[in-house]
């Protein structure tokens, strides 16, 4: 963990050794991780996390701060979850890999289901806000230095700024799993990885990495 994420969690009013005393704050862990999800942050308190974990509210307290606390101690292992996946774009199938690897960062993020909580958080948390954003840009620094790679190898489209196409890529994985929750529609990688790749490559050269075979030697 970082000395910024540290930060975000601070020092725990008490730290429990004895098995009988972790077990009571996992348990407000996973009481609070569930009512987080089902409620949102700003709809759930201490007092309802505790009565969750069937625990006094003192006993919350005894162990976290307040609920931002417990939250960023959920949140400081899965940050990295939250952000979008770094493709490979010299893949045989650059499309077939991209999909693959949206589809596990949607698992991943349904695992932590903790990302409804984010956007009425981070309005109100700029050191986590922060944090996010380092993170995003570190993200983008990689996937832009993927791009400009490719790019060098004369792969990628001419007239396209790839810095903005490397934020256009992140937002679109951002945002992809939204759609299934707006339309209804279970997310289909494949047609989010065909966008994205388009936004890289000339349809000529997709088709061309795509069926490309690599040889016996490789």
């Amino acid at each position: 963990m970082s000395d910024r994420e540290d930060i975000l969690v601070g020092d725990f009013p008490f730290v429990p050794k004895q098995e009988r005393a972790q077990q009571k704050r996992n348990a407000l862990l996973e009481s609070g991780h569930m009512l987080f999800f089902s409620k949102g942050y700003e709809h759930t308190t201490a007092k309802e996390i505790a009565a969750h974990a069937g625990v006094a509210t003192g006993t919350f307290y005894r162990y976290f701060s307040d609920k931002r606390q417990l939250l960023m101690s959920l949140l400081e292992d899965k940050l990295d979850k939250l952000l979008p996946p770094e493709p490979s774009w010299l893949s045989c199938d650059p499309e077939a890999l991209l999909a693959s690897l949206l589809e596990a960062h949607n698992n991943r993020l349904k695992e932590v289901g903790l990302r409804r909580v984010l956007p009425e958080l981070l309005p109100k948390d700029p050191e986590l806000a922060e944090v996010l954003s380092v993170a995003r840009r570190k993200i983008h620094g990689r996937i832009l230095s993927g791009l400009k790679q490719v790019s060098e190898c004369g792969l990628t489209w001419k007239d396209l700024d790839m810095d903005t196409v490397t934020w256009s890529i992140m937002v679109l994985a951002e945002n992809g799993p939204d759609k299934e929750k707006q339309s209804g529609k279970q997310a289909d990688y494949h047609e989010l990885a065909k966008v994205m790749c388009r936004l890289v490559f000339p349809p000529d050269i997709l088709k061309k990495l795509r069926t490309e075979k690599k040889s016996p030697a490789e």
